[in-house]
């Protein structure tokens, strides 16, 4: 079992910046291949970054590319999200997601465990 936990969402204006967290507790971080998700109210479930187990390959919806950034640090057992230039289309509950194959990427499907997910709002 893994135990997510979101941090880190809020208001903030358009052009803005947040910077999203996911500490997760249980088993073993390292051995998870973790991704980022989004939810709008009346839309599906969104892919929007992934990360390999070591951090070192990232994955981005073409969306949020060049804007956010994804990494993990295994010591701490924590993924980030860094989202810059945040725009009003970023609003959603953000949920961070961890699998136990090592290329998850953007298949919701494909993750075993989920967090309960961090609101962020982006005001225009």
């Amino acid at each position: 079992q893994v135990q997510l936990v979101e941090s880190g969402g809020g208001l903030v204006q358009a052009g803005g910046s947040l910077r999203l967290s996911c500490a997760a507790s249980g088993r073993t971080f390292s051995s998870y291949s973790m991704g980022w998700f989004r939810q709008a109210p009346g839309k599906e479930r969104e892919f929007v970054a992934a990360v390999t187990r070591s951090g070192v390959t990232t994955y981005y919806a073409d969306s949020v590319r060049g804007r956010f950034t994804i990494s993990r640090d295994n010591i701490k057992n924590t993924m980030y999200l860094q989202m810059n230039s945040l725009k009003p289309e970023d609003t959603a509950v953000y949920l961070c997601a961890a699998s136990g194959r090592a290329y998850a990427i953007g298949d919701p499907v494909l993750y075993d465990y989920w967090g309960q997910g961090t609101q962020v709002t982006v005001s225009s």
